[in-house]
């Protein structure tokens, strides 16, 4: 780390400290040339993988379009923001976790429908009913019946 006063390059550590829910370090250094001291933060660069969408094309994440889906399908439900944060968090950390470079667009809409599914039923319903791509009303009605654990009702 280079001296932001002076531009040297021997600058040493004082202190360390955990920040931002250690999510951050916090350094105290001191340059040995000019002995000015100065603070740097540190933290992980974590790289997410680019999606393949449907169609075969590829795009970088956008975390603004996960939430912006989850936010849709939520409108006018009773859930707290700091829930779906924690929502795009874990989906996230999942397709982090994977080790991929590259993730099908299928797996985030699953990660996602599994997220609304615990956040909200009717929000989930909404999700799948587009995402799935509901032709009638059966098909709405057969996935009702998964999420309530009710086996099909025959006529």
């Amino acid at each position: 780390m280079y001296c932001p006063f002076c531009t040297a390059y021997d600058t040493r550590v004082i202190d360390s400290r955990l920040v931002a829910d250690g999510g951050q370090v916090r350094r105290r250094r001191e340059c040995a040339n000019c002995c000015e001291r100065f603070t740097t933060y540190e933290l992980a660069e974590l790289v997410m993988p680019r999606v393949i969408k449907s169609d075969g094309t590829r795009e970088p994440f956008n975390e603004e379009k996960l939430r912006a889906g989850l936010a849709r399908a939520l409108e006018k439900r009773p859930v707290a923001i700091e829930r779906i944060e924690g929502a795009v968090t874990q989906i996230q950390n999942f397709l982090r976790s994977n080790g991929e470079r590259e993730v099908q667009s299928r797996q985030i809409g699953e990660a996602v429908m599994k997220q609304l599914r615990d956040l909200d039923e009717v929000a989930y319903v909404r999700f799948a009913s587009v995402y799935r791509s509901f032709q009638d009303i059966s098909e709405f009605q057969e996935e009702l019946n998964r999420l309530t654990g009710d086996e099909p009702v025959s006529g």
